[in-house]
C-alpha cells in the first residue's frame, strides 16, 4: 500500500508559477512510475508528467517546456514545478503512483490560475 499526499496548490495569477509536492508513504525508489494527472471541471482526467524509476521522465505536450517533474528519492517525494501558468492549467492535481502491482492516487491538490 502507498499513501500519497499532495500540497502547494492554490491561486496564482497567469504567468506565475506553483511548485507542488507529494509526500509518499514507503520507498519510492522502487516504484517504477510516479506521476502527475489532472482533473478541470467537466472534463477526464488526463496526463500531466511521470518520473520513471530508470531516471527518464515524460510530458503532456501541452504543459513540455514549462513544468518539470522531480523524484526526490531520500525525501520519499515527488516534485512538479509549474511555470508560465495559463488559464488552462487551473485543475484538481493528482500524484500517481504505479507499481509492479497496483496503482495509486493521492487526494489531489486545487491549482487555480485567474487573474
Amino acid at each position: 500500500q502507498v499513501r500519497l499526499v499532495e500540497s502547494g496548490g492554490g491561486l496564482v495569477q497567469p504567468g506565475g508559477s506553483l511548485r507542488l509536492s507529494c509526500a509518499a508513504s514507503g520507498d519510492i525508489s522502487r516504484i517504477p512510475i510516479m506521476g502527475w494527472y489532472r482533473q478541470a471541471p467537466g472534463n477526464q482526467r488526463e496526463f500531466v508528467a511521470r518520473s520513471m524509476s530508470n531516471g527518464n521522465m515524460d510530458y503532456a505536450d501541452s504543459v513540455e517546456g514549462r513544468f518539470t517533474i522531480s523524484r526526490n528519492n531520500a525525501k520519499n517525494e515527488v516534485i512538479l514545478q509549474m511555470n508560465s501558468l495559463n488559464l488552462e492549467d487551473t485543475a484538481v492535481y493528482y500524484c500517481h503512483a504505479h507499481t509492479f502491482a497496483d496503482s495509486y492516487w493521492g487526494q489531489g491538490t486545487q491549482v487555480t490560475v485567474s487573474s
